[in-house]
């Protein structure tokens, strides 16, 4: 799941058309409306015709794809992609302007599984009827959860993400160590095998520590590993704690002490991964497309890594929930050719073709104990474990305002302007305003 930081602001409509089959699952106001969310209370969807998905930006290569499958079989329903930036910030504010104008452009809505809460409860997408999507029970329950706002479904999953530990396994079996299941163990890693001369100029570790929505997963990730939540069950922020201030001092100090580098604070996504491929780090925190990306043609570490959970301050470490949802917008036209479109991308089949493409993480628990798929992708067994262990980011209906709050809190800490305990009871201030049950 990436979040990257991109300045193109142009969203870029396409047509695409092709082959292949089907059959399966699933799945307005202000900010910060109490309502309780869709005007259609799980009715009927109704009208037929052309749609238009709108998605952000498709590194993978692959959607172009998926939505020819359907479109070839579906030639009076079909699908216009308008692909939105890579930045989840500015895919979210052009979804947010569309709907503030009630505007029909978009038809289906791929969200960020943390989204939900805020476009259900301000009437931006509509209720789903669950007997149209009778697949859900078989899909990971935590994935399903994403999906619902009080109780009521928003959303079918299609993709979910799960934190990993990508590390260099030629490094690790030079020097005799096995991957790390605590902090402590993964530095005792690094020292080792920086004493390699091969390995003497590469930095430990790296996530995304850059201001935007990486950084409130990292963040979150780091507080989660040391015990600590940022928000609680009670859906009250409980960040000014001696487990979130162990979190972020965590990587406050491995920013001081060069376990991670000082590019780490630019990183997104992307300047990470290409910064484990280019052999420059040896441990490497990033979602499961980075499998694929890093057995590319290229790539100076083929058949060199492998992955692990998480390691966390005493024990195996939380990754943040990630993860898209597709919703269909409140105010589109053709509704049951949106929900139809939602069922076939969600579907078994089409998940497969996927994850054989992109090696994207799927949401149908079955594709996890698939022989084939583990054989191809190593990685899914702790990837099963990352996601059903993760915690989600706050499911709060200003969910804008806390995320930047968070960033802004982390990101002062992590360059030196605030110390940490003093961000994190700032930013406790700030969430205690900002989330009302």
């Amino acid at each position: 799941m990436r979040f990257e930081r991109s300045h193109t602001r142009k969203a870029v409509a396409l047509a695409v058309a092709g082959s292949l089959v089907l059959l399966a699952s699933a799945c307005g106001g202000d900010d910060g409306s109490s309502a309780e969310g869709g005007s259609t209370g799980g009715a009927a969807l109704e009208g037929r015709g052309p749609i238009n998905f709108a998605t952000g930006k498709d590194t993978s290569g692959n959607l172009t794809n998926q939505v020819a499958a359907w479109n070839s079989q579906h030639p009076d329903e079909k699908v216009t992609v308008t692909e939105l930036p890579e930045s989840a910030d500015q895919q979210r504010a052009q979804m947010i302007s569309n709907a503030q104008i009630k505007s029909d452009a978009f038809s289906v809505l791929n969200l960020d599984v943390v989204w939900t809460a805020e476009f259900a409860a301000n009437r931006w997408v509509t209720e789903l009827p669950p007997d149209q999507f009778p697949d859900l029970n078989k899909l990971l329950p935590s994935t399903v959860d994403t999906a619902k706002y009080r109780d009521k479904l928003y959303a079918v999953p299609v993709t979910s993400d799960g934190g990993l530990l990508y590390y260099r396994k030629d490094l690790l079996d030079k020097a005799g160590v096995q991957p790390p299941k605590t902090w402590a163990e993964m530095q005792a890693a690094c020292d080792k095998v920086k004493a390699l001369p091969e390995a003497k100029a590469a930095s430990c570790y790296a996530g995304q520590f850059e201001k935007y929505e990486g950084l409130t997963v990292n963040f979150s990730e780091a507080v989660n590993g040391a015990g600590g939540v940022v928000v609680g069950d009670d859906g009250k922020p409980n960040v000014d704690t001696p487990e979130a201030l162990a979190g972020l001092t965590f990587l406050v100090d491995g920013f001081k002490s060069g376990m991670i580098p000082k590019a780490g604070i630019t990183y997104t996504e992307e300047p990470g991964r290409r910064a484990f491929q280019e052999g420059n780090l040896i441990f490497h925190r990033n979602w499961p497309y980075v499998y694929a990306k890093a057995a590319e043609a290229g790539s100076k570490i083929v058949g060199k890594y492998a992955v692990a959970p998480l390691p966390g301050k005493d024990g195996a470490g939380v990754s943040t929930l990630g993860g898209h949802n597709y919703a269909i917008s409140e105010f589109a036209k053709n509704k049951a050719s949106a929900a139809d479109f939602i069922k076939f991308m969600s579907s078994e089949e089409r998940q497969k073709a996927n994850i054989e493409k992109t090696s994207q993480a799927p949401t149908w628990a079955s594709l996890y104990d698939d022989p084939e798929l583990n054989k191809q992708f190593p990685y899914l067994a702790p990837l099963k474990a990352s996601i059903e262990t993760a915690k989600s980011r706050p499911k709060v209906v200003k969910y804008g305002d806390v995320t930047t709050a968070i960033q802004e809190a982390a990101y002062g800490a992590l360059t030196g302007t605030t110390p940490p305990k003093d961000a994190l009871a700032e930013l406790q201030t700030k969430l205690s305003t900002l989330i009302t049950q």
